[in-house]
């Protein structure tokens, strides 16, 4: 359908134009899955006189939100987990006697795919009411060749159950497995990168991951994962300088990676690589928060390097068991002190860059018509407020009862 969205405030979110690509009197005009043109109402071609009007009422219009980290896809909670933290214990010595990411991998392995799909859609519907159109999922909790594939298989039919486009990252590197314990190589020999072969052959994956940090892999160990993924022709990202500083980041920013993500010890010299190789930030308060950490990521050198700044749920079952982008939005303001319109940026057009997607994030003509439509008049508003939810309506793919 041809559609004019007219009476609108814009964020377009377009770079190097005014704060958020602001257009107070605003049209988007959208035909079919796409956008055909947005702007003033005062510039509006002739040629889309005949569209279908929808009246706004200077409601605020912004790209559709990009959640581009997440682990939605798990079994079980870890919620004893959290009380353990509230007592005291650390994120390594919860991992040392069995906890963390093996408790959930014990719990995804005993499900069935039914079971993942039916407990994952309910954080996808979440995630969805509050304006999110695109989700990336990564595996990681099934370390083991036929359970990382069958949370990929889970991972595709939310995006064929829901009007929700999903991404899929490779995660076997996450955490080395039990029957592994002390034998990381011989995981990646057995496991993961035999894994990545086999998803990837059943057109399973989007992008490559992995977690480099003492509790889980070396550099290089990961750099044989990243070597594989460049063979595939896949691109990479990595969960990097979380707990320490290992030269993740620098090492993804090699490969040309999409993105480095948590990044709380992240140096100088960390920073520089992924300014030259254009590789995004991505920053995970969630986990910030529910980890009580105090290492904050290093955002004033990210800025006045030109990092982009993405920022994500990392919806996960034991260190951030959190399904609102918004939420994230806001903690990413008070507690990284990104401004309220890098907060936007950072779930739109850097979230896609994150994502290696070039048709969405920006309300621009020619890109996928992924639009929310929010009861604000500010873009401001939507990081400032907490526990509210101003979703008017979302857009998704030019389907406007989506």
């Amino acid at each position: 359908m041809s559609r004019l969205l007219t009476n609108a405030r814009l964020a377009t979110m377009e770079p190097r134009s005014a704060p958020y690509g602001f257009i107070d009197d605003g049209i988007v005009a959208l035909e079919g899955e796409a956008i055909a043109w947005c702007g003033p109402a005062a510039d509006l071609p002739a040629g889309f006189a005949g569209f279908e009007r929808t009246d706004l009422e200077g409601r605020l219009v912004t790209p559709g939100l990009l959640d581009c980290h997440t682990h939605v896809v798990f079994g079980g909670d870890r919620a004893r987990e959290f009380e353990m933290r509230l007592q005291g214990a650390s994120y390594e010595q919860i991992a040392s006697e069995g906890g963390g990411i093996n408790s959930s991998v014990a719990a995804t392995r005993a499900a069935t795919e039914t079971q993942l799909l039916a407990s994952a859609l309910r954080r996808v519907d979440t995630l969805i009411a509050e304006g999110v159109t695109t989700i990336e999922i990564k595996s990681g909790y099934g370390l083991t060749i036929t359970d990382e594939i069958k949370m990929l298989r889970v991972a595709r039919q939310i995006g064929r159950e829901r009007p929700v486009r999903v991404t899929t990252s490779f995660l076997a590197a996450h955490a080395v497995p039990p029957e592994y314990k002390g034998q990381p190589d011989a995981y990646l020999d057995d496991v993961v990168l035999p894994g990545l072969d086999a998803a990837h052959a059943e057109g399973l994956v989007d992008a490559v991951d992995g977690f480099c940090e003492g509790i889980a892999f070396s550099p290089a160990q990961i750099e044989r994962l990243f070597d594989r993924a460049d063979g595939l022709g896949l691109p990479v990202k990595l969960h990097a300088e979380q707990l320490s500083n290992l030269g993740g980041a620098a090492l993804t920013a090699r490969h040309k990676g999409l993105s480095a993500d948590h990044l709380e010890y992240l140096d100088d010299a960390g920073v520089k690589a992924m300014a030259t190789s254009g590789t995004v930030a991505v920053l995970l308060p969630g986990a910030f928060y529910a980890l009580r950490e105090t290492q904050l990521p290093p955002v004033d050198p990210l800025r006045h390097a030109g990092v982009p700044m993405a920022v994500a749920t990392d919806c996960n079952p034991g260190t951030s068991p959190l399904t609102s982008l918004l939420l994230a939005m806001n903690m990413a303001c008070t507690l990284f002190r990104l401004t309220p319109e890098e907060a936007l940026a950072g779930t739109t057009r850097h979230a896609a860059r994150a994502l290696g997607l070039t048709d969405t994030g920006i309300i621009r003509a020619g890109l996928r018509a992924d639009l929310a439509i929010w009861d604000v008049t500010h873009p401001a508003e939507l990081a400032y407020r907490i526990g509210f939810n101003p979703l008017y309506r979302r857009i998704f793919a030019g389907d406007f009862s989506s």
